[in-house]
């Protein structure tokens, strides 16, 4: 493999000074390039930039100095180590060189030696520099990842243990409920038959004796029969919410299916507003949340639906947060769905929560990056959200806040994941 040869900006305005240093230079092995001011040294910097300046400070138009503070004002040269070239070896010519930014100075005339040793010198320090930030910026690389990894795999369990645990409730309450739910209908039947039984005898048997009548009066029997058809349906009505509560836990869980499916995201969304459901009742006389639905006409996607609906409830959680944070009357959160073209899918949801600065929203998504307090939170949920709609769904999820008014967060999913 060929080494490339350094490349060094020779800058000064007089052309012996330019042909003994270029001369001495291209003798060891480095490519020269040459500026006669400092005009023409920004220009040819911005053309290729070079491994090293030698730079003269006396010049007319533009000093050494204005040249490197332009240099060093620069994002892209402000790493190129500027060798100062000058006749005047007055200390404090040496100082301002420094202050400017210089990395080394060389009074005139020229020794050879100490030419190259300083080159030589500047040019193996910024390639030990080179060296060190590329290993930094793998180090922070491989830091990333292995917080990345770390959240992941922290979530991942998390949310493991809770889908067994609802896995596990919604069949533990699956049975019983299904047994009392399929015998409801007959013993409103039953109930019915024994009612009409009853009427029959007092049609049949009017002089009723004085100890049935006691007994009737005893137990209201007028209100007994109209109250007991009420009670029946009430049973019925808990019943079916139960059994929906089960249905939900189990969407919720996913654990008996592929994991890749296709299904609708309504089902995902309410499934973990269900599980949210305490969260959004009134507590201690603060108003209760209201959820403001507005589902549009989605397809079914193809996704990974336990995880999808790991991602709906994070969001919704830290939207319940933020609502108790803030001190608004009216406590909403806004859920909308529409599809855009014929292959994204897009879910918004919004809250009127205490909002966001721009600084944290540009962290929100990161690992262990959280606002709460120390012990209520872990900053994994946005994180792991993120990257099951990224990398898992190959979506996009982002975030517009306003601080004082709310945040809304917005999902895109491709319909068909292939």
């Amino acid at each position: 493999m060929t080494v490339r040869a350094k490349d060094i900006l020779i800058v000064d305005d007089t052309p012996d000074n330019i042909r003994f240093l270029s001369m001495m230079l291209l003798e060891q092995g480095y490519n020269v390039r040459k500026a006669i001011n400092g005009k023409m040294a920004l220009t040819a910097v911005q053309t290729v930039i070079p491994d090293l300046i030698l730079l003269d400070i006396n010049m007319p138009e533009m000093s050494g100095y204005e040249v490197c503070q332009q240099l060093k004002a620069d994002d892209r040269t402000r790493s190129i180590p500027v060798i100062f070239l000058s006749a005047l070896d007055d200390i404090s010519d040496k100082v301002k060189a420094f202050q400017v930014g210089g990395s080394d100075y060389i009074s005139k005339p020229f020794q050879f030696e100490e030419v190259l040793a300083r080159v030589e010198n500047q040019i193996a320090l910024q390639s030990l520099q080179q060296q060190l930030q590329a290993k930094n910026t793998q180090l922070q690389h491989t830091l990333e990842e292995l917080q990345t990894t770390q959240a992941q795999l922290i979530q991942q369990e998390k949310m493991i243990a809770l889908g067994q645990l609802v896995a596990g409730i919604a069949h533990e309450i699956n049975n019983p409920i299904s047994f009392i739910y399929s015998n409801i209908s007959p013993a409103r039947e039953y109930i019915s038959d024994l009612l009409s039984l009853l009427e029959i005898y007092q049609e049949e048997y009017p002089h009723a004796s004085d100890r049935v009548l006691e007994k009737a009066r005893e137990i209201d029997l007028e209100f007994l029969i109209a109250d007991l058809y009420k009670l029946i349906d009430s049973m019925k009505t808990g019943a079916d919410r139960v059994r929906t509560i089960v249905l939900g836990l189990r969407t919720f869980s996913h654990l008996d299916e592929s994991e890749l499916k296709t299904i609708d995201i309504r089902e995902g969304i309410e499934s973990a507003l269900m599980l949210l459901q305490h969260r959004l009742e009134s507590e201690d006389g603060t108003p209760e949340i209201e959820v403001i639905k507005n589902y549009g006409d989605l397809p079914k996607i193809t996704c990974y639906a336990r995880q999808l609906n790991q991602v709906f409830f994070n969001i919704l959680d830290n939207a319940i947060d933020a609502i108790e944070e803030s001190n608004h009357r009216e406590r909403k959160i806004w859920i909308s769905t529409e599809l855009r073209g014929t292959e994204t899918a897009i879910i918004r949801i919004k809250d009127n929560g205490m909002g966001m600065s721009e600084e944290v929203q540009n962290q929100i998504f990161d690992p262990f990056f959280t606002t709460k307090p120390i012990g209520q939170g872990r900053g994994l949920g946005l994180s792991s959200s993120y990257q099951i709609i990224v990398e898992q769904h190959r979506g996009q999820l982002s975030c517009h806040s306003v601080e004082g008014k709310g945040t809304e967060l917005t999902i895109e999913l491709p319909v068909a994941l292939c």
